[in-house]
């Protein structure tokens, strides 16, 4: 490519048209995985190749990728970050994917669909967090809103430790739309609010095709998408802190889904 016949640094100000990835095991996943386009690895000068990065190394050289070394300062303004673990990649912009996609996923697995929406949530370590269960217990497809919510980020590849590069992940720009399609889809929705009317987790049926709708931190579910659910959730709490954040309950409710189907997979 052109780009490479500049400094590589000198690349990465030509706009934002790709993620500077940075963490030793999500640049990993993402490789493994393939999703993206690739431009570049770039390296601290005195990492050791040995252990993951060797198997970055392994990776990168199967993929044509050159591998730069950089003082460390440099790679920490390229990252933007120090947590980096000494290796960045620059990559192509991650690859959203349309609901129906992840419906396919189920069908091919005959599985019924499982689906995590989130609803507004921001904190980068929380939906990181969330998405990082979220691929562990085969989560079919996640559901985000494009507006006023994290996506997927750099920083949020790195808090899901690289596990967003193996899931199918939607952004839409209306949330409520989104769930009423994939309920004209069969899929049920069950919403994690701490309310009256709420069932207890453990006492909801979450075998079936199902939608997890997790809300906001702080806020919780919107009203409209409280409504849009089919019935709600909550997880009992006995201790004197009100509630979990967003990616501890969203995670206790996630396996709860999964035991549900069996531990199908596991």
């Amino acid at each position: 490519m052109q780009c490479f016949t500049v400094p590589f640094f000198d690349c990465l100000s030509r706009g934002n048209m790709h993620d500077m990835l940075y963490g030793r095991q999500p640049i990993y996943e993402a490789l493994h995985a393939r999703r993206r386009a690739f431009r570049r690895v770039v390296m601290a000068e005195g990492v050791q190749e040995s252990g993951i990065v060797a198997e970055i190394r392994t990776l990168a050289d199967s993929l044509g990728l050159p591998i730069a070394r950089v003082p460390r300062d440099r790679l920490d303004d390229l990252a933007g970050t120090t947590h980096h673990q000494g290796v960045a990649l620059e990559a192509g912009p991650y690859p959203y994917a349309p609901m129906d996609e992840a419906l396919a996923l189920a069908a091919t697995r005959a599985e019924p669909p499982f689906f995590l929406l989130l609803d507004l949530l921001q904190d980068v370590q929380n939906v990181g967090g969330l998405l990082r269960t979220a691929e562990a217990v085969g989560v079919h497809g996640v559901v985000l809103q494009e507006r006023r919510a994290a996506g997927i980020t750099p920083a949020v590849v790195a808090a899901s430790a690289g596990a967003v590069e193996h899931l199918l992940i939607t952004q839409v720009t209306n949330l409520v739309q989104a769930m009423r399609a994939l309920k004209e889809a069969g899929v049920w929705l069950a919403g994690l609010e701490s309310a009256p009317e709420a069932a207890r987790y453990d006492q909801a049926n979450l075998s079936g095709p199902l939608g997890l709708v997790v809300g906001s931190e702080g806020e919780g579910l919107r009203t409209l998408v409280r409504e849009t659910c089919d019935f709600l959730i909550r997880l009992p709490m006995r201790g004197r802190v009100a509630s979990l954040n967003a990616a501890a309950a969203g995670s206790i409710a996630l396996y709860a889904a999964w035991a549900a189907r069996g531990f199908s997979g596991g």
